[in-house]
């Protein structure tokens, strides 16, 4: 039994019936709160807790499905080119659309710290939530945030805008496709970007899009605006 808990296989199979019940609950009661990424992500946990199976043997096979996500993201190149015309045509709206939301969501960050007399260690660690991973933490360590926490609100951050952007474009009737993956993009990186390819291929490549630049602007943005606010 050891042997089998410790293989990544392991941890493979675990993720992938976590996300097909996560799948089969959203598809048979349709409600957006359901996403699959949420619930898979709370029976992983639900299962370790109860076994008592430690996280590093199923992170050993964890690895490995964390491992795809960038060769998925750089794979999103491929409809970017498709729709290359699209991109040229919107090429300011996009650039300043995605520069606004990484301002908005350093603003946004440093008056909910202010407001709740939150240390400002949280403050560095929360700042990076809306990027990809390895620039969130890269970023967190170079400002001085705690890498921990900074994951943790990544995850969160990818997660509400999966269940929520879909309610918000709802209710202000938002329909353009660029501007809904733009959306995503920039504030939920590559779990966003799953939802917008669930969309369409105009969404899920301009949300590719939004990851890379996202991430370039708050990893120059956020140091200057720290010299103004702090």
């Amino acid at each position: 039994m050891t042997q089998l808990i410790s293989n990544p296989i392991f941890g493979v199979l675990i993720t992938l019936i976590a996300y097909e019940a996560g799948l089969y609950l959203q598809r048979r009661t349709g409600l957006a709160l359901l996403n699959p990424l949420l619930i898979s992500t709370v029976l992983i946990i639900l299962f370790l807790i109860i076994t008592g199976i430690d996280y590093e043997n199923y992170n050993a096979g964890g690895k490995i499905v964390s491992f795809f996500i960038t060769p998925a993201t750089v794979a999103l190149a491929v409809p970017l080119y498709r729709n290359f015309k699209l991109l040229t045509a919107n090429l300011w709206p996009i650039f300043l659309g995605i520069t606004g939301g990484v301002i908005i969501n350093f603003v946004t960050v440093y008056f909910l710290v202010k407001f709740t007399g939150l240390e400002e260690q949280f403050f560095y660690s929360l700042v990076p939530k809306s990027v990809t991973t390895p620039i969130g933490l890269e970023l967190s360590q170079q400002i001085g945030g705690i890498p921990q926490i900074t994951i943790a609100a990544i995850i969160i951050s990818g997660l509400t805008g999966v269940i929520l952007g879909p309610i918000i474009f709802k209710i202000f009737k938002i329909d353009d496709k660029v501007a809904r993956g733009i959306a995503y993009g920039t504030t939920s990186h590559a779990l966003g970007t799953t939802k917008a390819l669930e969309e369409g291929e105009i969404e899920g490549s301009m949300s590719g899009l939004s990851i890379g630049i996202a991430g370039l602007l708050t990893a120059v943005i956020v140091p200057l605006m720290l010299k103004l606010f702090l």
